[in-house]
């Protein structure tokens, strides 16, 4: 049944259940947008998902897809303008061939007629790309080790599922990414053929992430395949040819990414996002390059260009000839998009608001985008391709909020080296100098993110409906502020970035309408980290939330599935002690004194459940007052609808309790 905690709806009730718009999916004639919603069960346990068409026009209202189903997924469009989507569903065609192929498939939908599956995989298929010009698909898929094609890894899975045998055998890769196990079967790349048949062009690894692009032409296939054990921090791009399967180009660089990979027009080019992590001499830096597919030549896209084309894909004109692309990528609080041109000239377009899912018109003159901001969830927009800081225009779609409970502005100060710092503030209704509010302070996780989109998970409004004044600081090491951001913070999880939150709280606290003797700090991931931190070093703060935040990172930088990434920064442990002793707050665990509430995943591989144990005794065993909210069956973000309700009734009555001195109200539901 769908919890509800009072009868009354209060706002995190509703952000749990609100639709959510994640995906847009351009027709090739321009004349079709479809959007990806999605939106909580009537029971409140899951997300169900959703195929809405926009009106690229923006004279129609949205309506559902005619002919998709709860469930649909993953939109795209196929040349001749069939509407491609990844689904569970059940395929009820008596002409279909039978199978064991549980799991998604990939389904085509014409705009007049029924839905006809087009491809399926013992297990499921995870994600796909249809190519522009071409009736060619390449999509992700698993095959085991030894399973040289489709037929044997069928046979291979059923002997396994009879056995009922779910041992993997690691021997070159992590056992587990995020909140899931790795293995035994590792994805790969296939091209679908005209004759129903699927070409493999090759492994992506066991940590493959689907990252794939098919040439306009459908000729060639471009995937990554992930870094192994001996070398994690670098991956592979393969460009392989549809028909054969043969691999054409392979591109690598040592201690680099690829990501995000996209061709241009004339399929002469090959663009991606190139990422360089944070190690223990050099900090984290992102761009674009090009790999030309005659002479091998990489070239950096954005030497100039000082923020990074971070976290979207590119989008490359489709006009042939023409290399002008768009991409996003935080400033300042924003995530603006922007417009390279063949000269390399950057124009950012939008001045406000985070941009994600740029779609650009056939003839290059126009995009559409999802946007959203602090005090917006994610809308659908339209823009010009050309005109710089311009204001986007609002098409109809599902998932407005229509109101929120306060108002947001900004708040900035010099840090201690005298870097300008800026995050942004939410202030409650009624909020003055006669009834200042209480100020909640809210880290981002990361630590390479920045406050400038709407966020679902982690929101600051139910906090403001409470009557709580929310900072959102960006911090040393956030997105958005150029590399001089990065090289503060560098190998200083929880020095340079704690001291630049404590400014901007000063700061903020400056206000006459906020309280500085009600104050809390509350945060999720690195934001934990940094909670945690906050109160091995001062007892400012009347209450503190950790959110599968990091505590011991001796003990984490052996059981984090970022265990190689961790070891970069900080170096090795027996080695190199120095910055374990200087950041990890477990070794100041004796001056807390701050009532603590943790909240944790039991299946959070990226902040391993005994991060959350460890503090959570350190706290008992110091007398801290301490709650441990524990949801066994989620990882490192908490997703159920219900128990997103669950999460914030609790901490919103936690911080209660210790802010304001109202009595303590367990939950429910617990």
């Amino acid at each position: 049944m769908l919890y509800e905690p009072d009868g009354a709806l209060a706002l995190h009730d509703l952000l749990a259940t609100q639709s959510r718009l994640t995906t847009l999916a351009l027709a090739p004639d321009g004349t079709r947008l479809i959007a990806l919603v999605y939106s909580s069960n009537e029971e409140g346990t899951e997300h169900v998902t959703r195929l809405w068409e926009i009106d690229p026009s923006g004279r129609r209202e949205h309506r559902l897809v005619a002919g998709s189903a709860e469930g649909d997924f993953a939109p795209a469009f196929a040349a001749d303008g069939t509407l491609l989507f990844l689904s569970g569903r059940e395929n009820t065609d008596p002409a279909g061939e039978e199978s064991d192929s549980r799991g998604v498939s990939l389904w085509a939908l014409p705009e007049c007629g029924e839905a006809r599956q087009i491809a399926r995989h013992p297990g499921g298929i995870h994600a796909f790309v249809s190519a522009a010009n071409a009736d060619t698909v390449a999509y992700t898929a698993d095959l085991l080790p030894d399973a040289a094609d489709i037929e044997t890894y069928t046979a291979a899975r059923r002997e396994r599922e009879r056995a009922m045998v779910t041992a993997a055998l690691y021997e070159e890769t992590a056992a587990s990414v995020w909140s899931a196990a790795l293995g035994p079967d590792e994805p790969h790349t296939f091209v679908l053929r005209s004759d129903g048949h699927a070409v493999i062009a090759g492994s992506q690894g066991l940590e493959g992430t689907a990252d794939a692009a098919l040439s306009p032409d459908g000729s060639l296939v471009a995937y990554t395949r992930a870094g192994t054990g001996r070398a994690p921090d670098t991956n592979t791009v393969v460009v392989a040819d549809t028909t054969t399967g043969t691999h054409r180009h392979t591109f690598s660089r040592p201690g680099h990414q690829y990501y995000r990979l996209a061709f241009t027009a004339d399929s002469s080019t090959l663009v991606c996002q190139r990422q360089r992590e944070e190690t223990y001499d050099t900090e984290w830096r992102v761009t674009l390059v090009g790999f030309d597919l005659d002479s091998g030549e990489e070239t950096d896209l954005l030497p100039e260009f000082d923020n990074w084309p971070w976290p979207g894909r590119a989008v490359l004109s489709p006009v042939p000839g023409d290399s002008t692309m768009w991409f996003t990528g935080d400033e300042r609080g924003h995530c603006p998009v922007f417009r390279r041109d063949a000269n390399g000239t950057i124009t950012r377009l939008t001045a406000s608001g985070a941009h994600t899912s740029l779609c650009v018109t056939p003839d290059g003159t126009a995009l559409y985008a999802l946007r959203s901001a602090i005090d917006s969830p994610p809308r659908v927009v339209r823009l010009d391709a050309v005109t710089p800081d311009q204001r986007p225009v609002l098409l109809s779609a599902p998932g407005d909020l229509q109101w929120l409970p306060g108002a947001l502005t900004e708040v900035s100060t010099p840090a201690d080296d005298g870097f300008s710092l800026r995050g942004w503030l939410v202030l409650p209704e009624g909020a003055s100098a006669e009834r200042p509010a209480p100020l909640l302070v809210v880290p981002h996780g990361g630590p390479q993110a920045s406050w400038s989109a709407w966020t679902w998970s982690w929101n600051p409004w139910p906090f403001a409906a409470r009557g709580y004044a929310v900072l959102l600081p960006d911090p040393a090491l956030s997105t958005g502020y150029g590399q001089r951001m990065q090289e503060r913070g560098r190998g200083q999880y929880g020095g340079r970035p704690y001291h630049d939150v404590i400014a901007l709280t000063d700061a903020a606290l400056l206000r006459d309408d906020l309280d500085a003797a009600r104050t809390a700090i509350a945060g999720w991931s690195y934001g934990g980290y940094l909670a945690n931190r906050a109160v091995t070093l001062t007892d400012r703060f009347k209450a503190a939330v950790s959110v599968a935040g990091m505590w011991n990172l001796e003990a984490f930088q052996t059981d984090t599935n970022m265990r190689a990434y961790i070891h970069k920064i900080f170096g090795d442990l027996r080695t190199q002690p120095e910055r374990y002793e200087t950041n990890s707050p477990h070794f100041d665990a004796a001056r807390m004194k701050t009532p603590m509430l943790i909240v944790h995943g039991g299946k959070d591989y990226h902040v391993p459940m005994g991060q959350a144990l460890s503090l959570h005794s350190d706290l008992q065993r110091l007398g801290v007052p301490v709650g441990f909210l524990h949801f066994p069956t989620e990882g490192h973000t908490i997703a159920v609808p219900n128990h997103i309700r669950i999460m914030y009734e609790t901490v919103l009555n936690f911080l209660d309790h210790h802010v304001l001195g109202q009595e303590w109200q367990r939950p429910a539901m617990l």
